[in-house]
């Protein structure tokens, strides 16, 4: 069965009861329902806790998608973890404080591709820090001018918002899509869009916060060159 992504319509639900629908053979673990983002478009998987009934814990370094089956959702334990039997009953519960920080920093790099408006090459999201990595002819960057625009649309306290459309529509509209090397998930014939207000639209599967305000202030920390039309923006939280 495929893992229900209870992110995908509530990011700030922490905890859920699950079932566990399976133990794979490298004790990855499978459950019918999931707060754990799992690794993908430059965000990595969340890391947390699976609570058993008596009252032991297993801690879950990451979440990633199944390689043989990309509908369900593999909480990966630590070394050593104890493990818990298909249909058992337990509560997941998120690293809050990690998963938060990433929401910010991706909404914030969401921003970051309006105050750059090139094609985006790359981006990776870390724990209050992220990048992306932008296609643009040879010129210079300046970090505190992007900084305060970047600031500027932060303050605006824009609200973030999820709709979903049809691969058609997508198709009939490309320029929705601003990533080059990665591509909106599809195969289930529709894609999420995530608005902020009027500033930005684009696919994503990720996680955001509700509002630009949570963000709090950014800075970019660095500007490198990384080939002749490649420049690497990284960006944290202050």
């Amino acid at each position: 069965m495929a893992t229900e992504l209870l992110f995908r319509d509530n990011a700030y639900l922490a905890e859920t009861t699950a079932i566990v629908e399976a133990v794979n053979e490298r004790g990855g673990i499978i459950l019918d329902r999931t707060v754990f983002y799992a690794t993908g478009g430059g965000q990595p998987g969340d890391a947390g806790t699976l609570q058993r009934d008596d009252g032991s814990t297993i801690t879950i370094g990451t979440a990633i998608y199944d390689p043989e089956d990309k509908s369900r959702v593999i909480h990966v334990p630590l070394e050593g973890q104890p493990l818990p039997r298909p249909g058992e009953s337990l509560t997941a519960v998120l690293d809050w404080e990690r998963r938060l920080k990433r929401m910010r920093i991706h909404t914030a790099l969401h921003l970051l591709s309006v105050v750059l408006s090139y094609p985006v090459t790359g981006g990776a999201i870390g724990d209050g820090d992220g990048r992306l990595d932008f296609d643009i002819p040879e010129g210079g960057l300046d970090k505190t001018e992007i900084t305060e625009k970047l600031n500027a649309l932060v303050a605006r306290n824009a609200d973030v918002s999820e709709r979903w459309i049809t691969d058609a529509e997508l198709d009939a509209n490309p320029g929705l899509v601003k990533t080059m090397s990665v591509k909106p998930p599809r195969g289930s014939g529709r894609v999420r869009l995530v608005a902020i207000g009027d500033i930005d639209l684009q696919p994503c599967g990720g996680t955001h916060v509700r509002n630009t305000a949570e963000i709090g202030l950014v800075a970019v920390t660095d500007i490198e060159k990384k080939g002749k039309q490649n420049r690497r923006v990284r960006i944290a939280l202050v």
